[in-house]
C-alpha cells in the first residue's frame, strides 16, 4: 500500500499539518481495537481530504464507507456554511463507535451517519452532491459511480480510494481476483467518460479524483 521510501515518507508527515487530537484518538483506536485498521485513511490522505474539500467548500457531500469515520471528519472540516455529509456503512459492529466519535466532533450536527446497504439507500436520497467519497466494497465501485454520476452537480467531485489496491491493477491478474478485477473495469470506465476530467494521485493507495464536466 506504501509507495514510497519510508524515511521519505515520515518526512512527508512531517510537514504536513498534525491531526487534530479527535482524529489522532480515532487513529490510535482504531489501529488497538479495530479489525483492519489499513482501512483507516489516517493522517496524510486526511489532511489531503479536508485540503481537496476547503477546495471545493460542498454543500452537500456523500461518503460511501464510514468505517470508523476518519474521513467523514477530514472532509467535514471544509464543508460550506450550513453544509452537510451523509455517510453510509453497512458494518453495524462499529455503529456505536462511530456514533460516539461523531458526537465528540464540533461537526456532529452536519454529519448524518446512516447504517446499511449504500446501493439501496443512495437511490431514496433526496440530495444532490457536489462531492462524493467512494471508499467501500471494491467491488460496486463502478455500480456506485453510475448511481451518483447523474446526482453530482456539474464541477462537483467524485474521490475514489484504493484505485491502486496495493499495486495491483498493474501486476498479471489472477482469475479469481474480484477486488482488483473491478478497479481496473473502474479505472478504465472513468478514463473513456467523456463527462469527467480525471487525475490519479499516488497518494496512500491511490486516489482517482474525478471532476464532472
Amino acid at each position: 500500500m506504501e509507495f514510497i521510501d519510508e524515511q521519505l515518507a515520515k518526512y512527508v508527515e512531517e510537514h504536513t499539518q498534525p491531526e487534530s487530537d479527535l482524529l489522532r484518538k480515532i487513529n490510535r483506536e482504531t489501529h488497538l481495537e479495530v479489525l483492519r485498521p489499513r482501512m483507516l485513511s489516517g493522517h496524510l490522505q486526511g489532511r489531503v481530504l479536508s485540503m481537496f474539500s476547503k477546495m471545493i467548500q460542498p454543500k452537500q457531500v456523500l461518503e460511501i464507507g464510514t468505517y470508523t469515520g476518519y474521513s467523514a471528519l477530514c472532509i467535514a472540516e471544509g464543508l460550506a456554511a450550513g453544509g452537510k455529509i451523509i455517510t453510509i456503512d453497512k458494518n453495524e459492529e462499529l455503529e456505536e463507535r462511530v456514533k460516539k466519535y461523531f458526537s465528540e466532533s464540533p461537526y456532529k450536527g452536519q454529519i448524518d451517519f446512516r447504517v446499511g446497504d449504500a446501493l439501496a439507500i443512495i437511490p431514496e436520497l433526496k440530495e444532490d452532491f457536489d462531492l462524493v467519497f467512494i471508499d467501500a466494497d471494491k467491488a460496486n465501485y463502478l455500480n456506485y459511480f453510475n448511481l451518483v454520476i447523474d446526482r453530482l452537480h456539474s464541477g462537483g467531485y467524485i474521490i475514489a480510494d484504493n484505485v491502486l489496491w496495493s499495486g495491483k491493477v498493474v501486476e498479471p491478474l489472477e482469475d479469481d481476483d474480484v477486488d482488483t478485477r473491478a478497479l481496473l473495469e473502474f479505472n478504465k470506465a472513468v478514463q473513456n467518460d467523456n463527462r469527467v476530467e480525471n487525475v490519479l494521485f499516488p497518494i496512500r493507495d491511490g486516489l482517482m479524483v474525478i471532476r464532472k464536466i
